[in-house]
């Protein structure tokens, strides 16, 4: 399996995602979205990092949950309820995703919506991985 991640030149420097996934690979997952839900079902988290956070590591238990690692991941999917503070707090989410997931940067959009399935809910990740 390999994953080449592509940026060209021309476009604006990826930072903290790639412009293009070339995946090869024998076993695609498809991964649903994941909000910063616990055990029980409860939305935990008060702040926009605490939810990504919480979200990201469902994601990515789903992931390994399938045979997957964080360099698996094609393309990741974020919706976000206040794309602003988003984008205010994206170097301390970067940092998450870092620490994470690592720097293995999948094709990723960051999606403004008005609401989440769960009210308490900021964020949501969905992703496809492709595995060897």
């Amino acid at each position: 399996m390999s994953l080449d991640r592509i940026n060209p030149a021309e476009l604006s420097p990826a930072t903290g995602f790639s412009h293009a996934v070339a995946a090869t690979g024998t076993r695609l997952v498809f991964l649903a979205g994941q909000t910063a839900l616990d055990g029980a079902g409860k939305v935990v988290g008060e702040s926009l990092p605490e939810q990504f956070e919480t979200a990201l590591a469902n994601l990515l238990t789903a992931l390994a949950a399938a045979g997957g690692t964080p360099a698996d991941l094609a393309r990741v999917t974020v919706y976000a309820v206040d794309v602003a503070a988003y984008r205010a707090r994206a170097a301390e989410l970067g940092s998450i995703w870092r620490r994470s997931a690592g720097r293995d940067y999948p094709a990723m959009a960051v999606i403004g919506v008005v609401r989440l399935w769960d009210d308490q809910a900021q964020i949501e990740l969905d992703g496809i991985a492709v595995l060897p």
